[in-house]
């Protein structure tokens, strides 16, 4: 394996500059990699990577002929398969040794696809997930989720840490966007509990503020609940940046993956179905803690401590 100094001389190319991705691309870019990005619809975090000495580029293309490493932040696989395997795509054009990192939540069987289809043009797929939040990302503390060979992992792991804290190699390719579902299954079922939970109490007198104060601190804390409810007693609209059409995306991938194990996804599908429910009735781009609101006011009640302003 290369030394450290030789690692910084490898070119590193980014595509997704969303809420987590801006902030690994900061992370990579300040632990002295060159970096080259492709733009997408948020400016101000192309102009912030401009200012750090990062190149904005036009094309796929041209981020597959001169980098060695891409990095992909985007929001499902459509958007990965149209990035990597479209007619202008990384993959067509891509120099021999390519090293392709998906750091989204991915469906496992098209990140297995388009790892065959890597090894066919000489380049490498590799799956590497995130948990936590933007802020993590910020701060280069989030987990992460390798799906790779032994050697692969060994070799990207530096990489992969100027933005991640705790680093799990999860097996072969795949199995990280598989071990990434199951972790957004049991946070996103956590969340569509505590809609849940919050609707049935406020309908029978019990405040948001009260629920609040008896689970905090609890063995029914964590920090995804901390977060869900900053926004239900606090009214903190920023409190967990993922979107309820996000959380739609990920759980369907997830029932997807049982039906084709064979697996009874009865919980699975209730809490996907909880989540497509938000995103058919128009508030996909709302936060995941606002789907406490929505079933709130499905049932004719709404958490009281919740300021109306926010909902």
């Amino acid at each position: 394996m290369a030394s450290e100094s030789a690692k910084r001389d490898q070119t590193i190319g980014f595509v997704g500059l969303g809420y987590m991705g801006h902030g690994l691309a900061k992370n990579i870019r300040e632990a002295g990699y060159p970096l080259r990005f492709l733009a997408n619809r948020r400016r101000e975090a192309a102009e912030d990577m401009a200012r750090r000495g990062a190149v904005e580029v036009g094309s796929a293309r041209e981020l597959s002929q001169t980098c060695d490493i891409v990095c992909l932040c985007l929001p499902g696989s459509p958007e990965i398969e149209a990035v990597v395997a479209g007619p202008d795509g990384l993959l067509a054009h891509a120099r021999l040794g390519l090293v392709i990192v998906d750091t989204s939540t991915s469906h496992p069987v098209s990140t297995r696809n388009l790892g065959d289809l890597a090894r066919a043009r000489g380049a490498r797929f590799i799956d590497a997930p995130l948990s936590r939040t933007p802020k993590e990302a910020w701060a280069g503390t989030v987990d992460c989720m390798v799906g790779a060979d032994d050697a692969d992992f060994a070799e990207l792991r530096p990489l992969i840490e100027t933005f991640a804290r705790r680093i799990v190699h999860t097996g072969g390719p795949g199995s990280g966007h598989t071990m990434k579902l199951l972790n957004n299954f049991l946070s996103l079922g956590y969340g569509a509990l505590y809609a849940e939970a919050l609707a049935i109490g406020a309908k029978s007198g019990v405040s948001a503020e009260t629920f609040h104060e008896v689970i905090t601190g609890g063995r029914m804390d964590c920090g995804f609940y901390q977060t869900f409810m900053q926004y239900v007693v606090g009214g903190d609209e920023k409190a967990h940046l993922f979107t309820l059409r996000n959380a739609h995306k990920d759980t369907r991938y997830l029932v997807d993956l049982a039906n084709a194990q064979g697996i009874a996804s009865h919980v699975s599908s209730a809490v996907k179905n909880s989540y497509a429910l938000a995103e058919g009735i128009g508030r996909g781009d709302g936060f995941v803690p606002t789907l406490a609101d929505i079933v709130a006011e499905l049932n004719g009640v709404r958490p009281s401590a919740v300021p109306p302003s926010v909902s």
